[in-house]
């Protein structure tokens, strides 16, 4: 299948991979904003519903904080949020109706990691995955065994279902089937304001650049809404939803976690930086080779041949240059330069 691709350049001459690219017919769609960064200057990144994530980040690494440190303030006043449905306290339940949180964080300067998966009744579970990090020999908690911890360490038990989220639940548990005991309102339909989360996946990633080059990430989110219990996404998993090599650069995702799973890709967005791409560049080839390998799955894409489901990438390398793309565009990503905080337009690989 050829992808719909127009383009403007993809990979400059240099590399053979750009060689053979610029052989091919069609292109990506690219943004419009060219990758930025300076060296040697603090940058904040973060997924589209990340804008005061990064400035909070900002403000933190320019006070002289670790990038983990930024990173995980900035994610946290997400997760704190009840009106984003997507994470932490507010994020949409399992088809229990119970929320189970997951989330990662890595640290450039050490190269270690901690995540929770399945996490109930914590409304942050990245500060959670950064007492993995620091506290534990282990990369990973699940369920019973990640809240134990949490509450040795003092964090408290909070409902974090609100009553938006808790009605958004019962409408999908009453229009599931006509043969079960669960009856709709007599609306039959969800508030207008609530419609977009009948089935959806959310999650915010954040990375973050200090001054002396150090990086570090984060991703959290409260999974696919309607999940069966227990089922953990790409978020927790590191090389799937995040990872970060000192060395060359940071990368983490959003969308369907399966499919990130299955192709690694924070890891390969990350390998592709080191190879010499732009972070951009590097998001796109990332998202094209999960375009390919869903094609074996039938259920995984559309009549089209085009993948359903959606999926986005977010990438800060060590020069501080910075970039995302996304499956289906076009979308936008949160970026703080160090001068001005602002949603930027991510590259895409299909036009929606």
């Amino acid at each position: 299948m050829e992808y719909p691709w127009k383009r403007r350049e993809f990979l400059k001459a240099g590399t053979a991979f750009g060689a053979a690219w610029a052989a091919k017919p069609g292109g990506f769609f690219p943004s419009t904003t060219p990758p930025g960064g300076q060296a040697g200057s603090c940058k904040a990144v973060a997924s589209g519903n990340g804008i005061r994530a990064t400035e909070k980040a900002m403000a933190l690494l320019k006070e002289g904080a670790d990038p983990l440190e930024a990173a995980i303030a900035g994610v946290n006043i997400v997760e704190d949020d009840p009106e984003d449905m997507s994470v932490g306290y507010g994020g949409l339940p399992n088809e229990d109706g119970e929320v189970e949180l997951d989330a990662s964080v890595m640290h450039g300067p050490t190269h270690a990691s901690g995540a929770v998966a399945a996490l109930k009744h914590i409304k942050n579970p990245s500060q959670v995955a950064k007492l993995v990090m620091e506290r534990t020999n282990h990369c990973l908690l699940v369920g019973e065994g990640a809240l134990k911890f949490a509450l040795a360490y003092g964090f408290v038990k909070e409902n974090l279902l609100t009553d938006r989220a808790r009605e958004a639940w019962l409408r999908w548990k009453e229009n599931l089937s006509d043969r079960d005991n669960w009856l709709p309102p007599a609306s039959k339909t969800l508030p207008p304001e609530l419609q977009a989360y009948v089935r959806t996946y959310g999650t915010i990633n954040g990375l973050a650049l200090d001054e002396k080059g150090n990086l570090a990430g984060v991703t959290t989110t409260s999974g696919l809404s309607w999940k069966r219990a227990g089922r953990v996404g790409d978020s927790p998993i590191i090389g799937a939803g995040l990872y970060v090599d000192n060395d060359i650069g940071a990368a983490g995702s959003t969308g369907f976690g399966e499919a990130n799973i299955l192709n690694v890709a924070s890891f390969q967005v990350v390998l592709f930086m080191g190879q010499g791409m732009s972070p951009e560049q590097a998001c796109l080839e990332a998202l094209k080779r999960v375009a390919d390998k869903a094609k074996r799955h039938p259920r995984l894409t559309g009549p089209d041949g085009r993948p359903n489901f959606g999926m986005n990438y977010y990438a800060l390398n060590k020069k501080g240059e910075f970039g995302s793309a996304s499956m289906t565009g076009p979308s936008s990503y949160a970026v703080h330069d160090g001068a001005k905080n602002a949603l930027r337009e991510a590259a895409y690989l299909f036009k929606r």
